[in-house]
């Protein structure tokens, strides 16, 4: 069965940076509703019209994926505003209550980047913001979709990767 919408693919994947260091590998096949809300735009147009057992490459750019990296959605905020058990890597929805950097979106994730005794470094932007991905997806099955995944436009799995449906104005978190 060619992939056309609306049907469900299974899909592994290996997804590497412009250098080829591996940032998300799917090793085991996933289900995916193809013509709907389970896969990036970019995707579903590489995956047209192949097969089970079809090898596709995709380059992804930044405006495709999780956009350009703003430098404007890095903040510092003073060191007391936060637990004391504040580490890198830490994410908060948000700034907290108390922050002096005016106009930061509230609805963002930020993660912390730096800690220091007096301030900490704050970044808005999802990690792979501003970068170029090659995507290497094999297809593994592709079959009819059922009323009930063609009506929600997903086959509602739970499997979190990195390349879920995300348009650049919403970052997956």
């Amino acid at each position: 069965m060619n992939i056309a919408a609306p049907c469900v693919v299974s899909l592994t994947w290996l997804l590497t940076d412009a250098q080829n260091n591996t940032i998300d590998e799917l090793k085991e096949p996933v289900e995916f509703f193809y013509g709907g809300d389970d896969l990036l735009a970019p995707v579903e147009e590489a995956l047209a019209g192949h097969v089970e057992g079809d090898e596709v490459r995709v380059q992804l750019e930044p405006e495709q994926v999780f956009g350009d990296y703003k430098s404007e959605l890095v903040c510092f905020e003073d060191r007391k505003l936060f637990p004391e058990n504040l580490e890198t890597g830490m994410a908060f929805e948000g700034l907290p209550p108390g922050a002096a950097t005016p106009d930061m979106p509230a609805d963002t994730i930020y993660v912390v980047t730096e800690v220091y005794p007096s301030h900490v470094v704050l970044d808005g932007n999802h990690p792979l913001a501003g970068m170029a991905l090659r995507l290497t997806i094999r297809v593994r099955a592709v079959r009819e979709a059922d009323e009930d995944e063609i009506e929600a436009r997903s086959v509602g799995n739970n499997a979190f990767t990195v390349l879920d449906a995300a348009a650049p104005e919403q970052p997956l978190h």
